[in-house]
């Protein structure tokens, strides 16, 4: 594209992104969002949870959103991958994997995670599907049905506890040797909660929509819903690359005004939050725009 220079340069074009872009547009900012277009959710057939859209495809939402974002004449669209950035003294310098290079005063990083998924035949597949992660986006839909969590330890107990909330049917599987205390587990079993230590082999389930966890000793267990959080790691390695503070949990540390620990960067969405929702990501991308609109004023103030 022939524009190089921009106010800010937005990594990342799905809902954090886009509202970021929005907000930025409608302040006569010049906007540059790259996106590589890998949204972390492109496999869950329905969003929840977000007001005016309930129900409705994440895809559909993220389409409406660019296009009403695209009538903003001063915001602009890139297609690629950021693969490299540097701070300069007046701003920062973008380039793509493509070899473009662009500059901006700010950059704002939407990028979200990228989650690693266990060795589970089938875990992919069903991701999103019916192998959920957040109860408030996903729980209504399949409440009181046969459910089952994968999980281990501390953390296995407290999603225990939360997933209980929307149904009784509901069992353990630690993927191993079970790391709660005996008194968790004592707890547990008093709610009707089975633990199940065998390892899992597999996921048996129809385009996605599982009906049995089957274990490496050939057991089977029938689920209509699973529940896990595994592990993940920024999608963008670009704010660690130029010295943004990482936290405990592997997310981009930012302030309550969504700013990093470098001057000139911001960061919003799921890369910032173990909150990940569609709605959260509008809401912090919305408000990372009207922060760093007023951090140029008052530059330009100055």
């Amino acid at each position: 594209m022939k524009q190089k220079n921009f106010d800010v340069i937005i990594i990342g074009g799905s809902y954090s992104g886009l509202s970021a872009a929005m907000s930025l547009g409608r302040s006569l900012r010049q906007i540059l969002v790259i996106d590589s277009g890998l949204p972390c959710n492109r496999q869950t057939p329905h969003s929840h949870n977000f007001i005016t859209q309930d129900g409705e495809k994440p895809a559909a939402i993220s389409a409406k959103a660019k296009l009403q974002v695209d009538l903003y004449k001063t915001v602009h669209f890139y297609k690629g991958l950021a693969v490299k950035a540097i701070k300069k003294e007046n701003g920062f310098e973008v380039s793509t994997e493509s070899g473009e290079v662009f500059i901006s005063r700010k950059i704002l990083f939407a990028s979200g995670v990228k989650d690693l998924f266990p060795k589970i035949n089938g875990f992919t597949d069903c991701w999103g599907i019916s192998v959920l992660h957040c109860p408030y986006c996903h729980g209504y839909e399949v409440k009181n049905e046969k459910t089952a969590i994968i999980a281990n330890g501390e953390m296995a107990f407290e999603y225990a506890k939360l997933i209980s909330n929307w149904t009784e049917d509901l069992r353990l599987c630690t993927n191993g040797k079970s790391e709660l205390t005996l008194e968790q587990t004592q707890t547990l079993q008093k709610k009707g909660i089975s633990i199940f230590e065998e390892e899992i082999y597999s996921f048996e389930h129809n385009y996605g929509y599982v009906s049995n966890i089957v274990f490496r000793n050939k057991e089977k267990i029938d689920v209509k819903a699973i529940y896990s959080k595994p592990p993940f790691e920024q999608h963008c390695s670009l704010p660690a690359d130029l010295g943004c503070d990482i936290n405990e949990q592997g997310l981009v540390k930012v302030d309550a005004m969504q700013k990093t620990s470098i001057s000139g960067i911001y960061a919003s969405g799921d890369c910032t939050t173990q909150m990940r929702s569609v709605a959260i990501a509008v809401s912090t991308g919305s408000f990372a725009g009207a922060v760093i609109n007023k951090d140029l004023i008052d530059e330009d103030f100055a």
